[in-house]
């Protein structure tokens, strides 16, 4: 998918979860982790499951557990931007966590004091015994690190892509997302030309070139707001933007 380009900037938004999750307001706080938990769940069952060789009922609850505790322990305090990414420190507590959580605790109720929301465990577990990631090759930091940075970056995206579809049915454009979801999701996509597109969705290829130039400028517009979000201040913002999208910050 082509992310690029230099005339974009980036969202005006100033709301952040980092900073939301300091707020002495619970209602600040409690967005702040649903914030966080949507982007970073799936990366952290993924993780503790092939990293920790977890089963997966445990692995289910030590990530309800480590983000039920997130704001309790109130480790996003201790996050420094200029020491490390917020995905390096979060996977570094989850190390603490895994290691430290003893039994009784692992077995707590789920979701006790998580955000009401409901994570797909079931489709998270189809993706690892899908058998992508060899457990064997997560030994070294370097490798943990990318792992997880994988696995964020396509949770992100995927936010992002489910936002856009949100928002072209709200905006008439149902038509304009299948071609982006045809053209730019779909694996082996790359094969298929714009005139085949037109033909199949009874379009001329000018609409089509419109169309997915739209889908992609507001896709980007989405993926940013929501890297925004995890973001704690500007500066940190535009080095994540930088490097997943690759362009600088206007």
């Amino acid at each position: 998918m082509q992310t690029g380009g230099g005339g974009d900037r980036f969202p005006p938004t100033q709301w952040s979860a980092i900073v939301a999750a300091r707020s002495a307001d619970g209602a600040q706080r409690e967005r702040a982790l649903e914030t966080l938990l949507s982007a970073y769940w799936k990366p952290v069952f993924k993780y503790i499951r092939l990293r920790w060789n977890r089963e997966f009922e445990d692995a289910q609850d030590l990530t309800q557990g480590f983000f039920a505790g997130l704001l309790e322990r109130d480790l996003l305090a201790k996050y420094d931007p200029e020491k490390s990414r917020l995905r390096t420190f979060l996977r570094m507590c989850v190390d603490s966590y895994v290691m430290n959580e003893e039994k009784a605790a692992r077995r707590r109720k789920r979701g006790g004091n998580a955000p009401h929301m409901a994570l797909d465990f079931d489709a998270a577990e189809s993706e690892v015994t899908a058998g992508a990631v060899d457990p064997a090759k997560l030994a070294s930091p370097e490798s943990l690190e990318l792992f997880f940075e994988k696995e964020w970056v396509r949770s992100l995206f995927g936010l992002a892509v489910e936002d856009l579809r949100k928002f072209c049915d709200v905006q008439g454009k149902e038509k304009a997302y299948r071609l982006f979801e045809k053209y730019d999701l779909e694996e082996g996509s790359a094969s298929t030309g714009y005139a085949e597109l037109a033909e199949e969705f009874g379009i001329a290829a000018t609409d089509v070139t419109n169309a997915l130039a739209w889908t992609r400028r507001e896709f980007r517009r989405i993926a940013l707001g929501r890297l925004h979000e995890m973001c704690s201040d500007e500066e940190e913002f535009r080095r994540e933007a930088r490097a997943l999208f690759g362009w600088e910050a206007r």
